[in-house]
């Protein structure tokens, strides 16, 4: 028995999955007895590694008043950066501003913007209440927790798992070199014509407005 397999015995024995379970479903009821009543709500995604001089940091604040004020509620992960900016223009507008908070090994505190509070010690619970109380994503410049965010929502969307769902990429600049991958993966046949027309490309914030809108009948 290698080392690894050791260690990985001993884990299990540790920590017993059933009481995974209950943890999986701690997360759940906290989130669906505090967010069953939020509304139609827009998820914001990003990178956490901008500050307030950030050009997409201010983009997203005026994007997200202007959702708020069009009646949506903002949902983002709750900490810095993107997700910051975007419950501080949901707040500025006095509308509902959510953070689905993780437990990280480096602390990450939820932003002071935040107006209904949820914390998830799982990615995939957190995941899964992004998209069961969202009605859009709003996909900002970002790492790879926001690649993750993104292409689960285009699987979902490709696979027909999900009903109407638009999918907005804001800054042109920034996803155009990932466009251009996928444009190679429809070349190799990989993925279809009709996958590529499954996001809104957008610098505009009155656009992306508009497209959220009209794709979730609010128009």
């Amino acid at each position: 028995m290698t080392n690894i397999q050791r260690e990985f015995l001993e884990n299990r024995n540790k920590n017993k999955d059933v009481w995974r379970i209950f943890r999986v479903v701690s997360d759940f009821t906290d989130a669906f007895e505090d967010l069953d009543d939020v509304g139609l709500a827009v998820s914001i995604f990003g990178s956490a590694r901008v500050d307030e001089n950030d050009f997409y940091y201010k983009k997203t604040v005026e994007l997200a008043k202007k959702l708020s004020l069009e009646g949506y509620a903002i949902i983002t992960g709750g900490g810095p950066g993107i997700m910051e900016a975007a419950n501080r223009g949901a707040s500025e507008a006095k509308g509902v501003s959510v953070g689905l908070n993780i437990e990280l090994p480096h602390e990450q505190k939820m932003n002071p913007y935040v107006s209904i509070p949820l914390d998830f010690k799982y990615f995939f619970t957190r995941k899964v209440t992004f998209m069961k109380y969202a009605v859009s994503f709003v996909v900002m410049p970002g790492g790879f927790g926001t690649m993750d965010e993104l292409f689960e929502s285009l699987v979902l969307k490709q696979t027909n798992k999900i009903g109407e769902f638009p999918v907005v990429l804001f800054g042109k600049e920034f996803w155009t070199p990932l466009i251009d991958f996928m444009l190679n993966l429809k070349k190799l046949d990989y993925i279809s014509e009709s996958d590529l027309k499954l996001f809104k490309l957008t610098d505009d914030i009155d656009e992306a407005v508009a497209y959220i809108k009209s794709e979730t009948g609010k128009i």
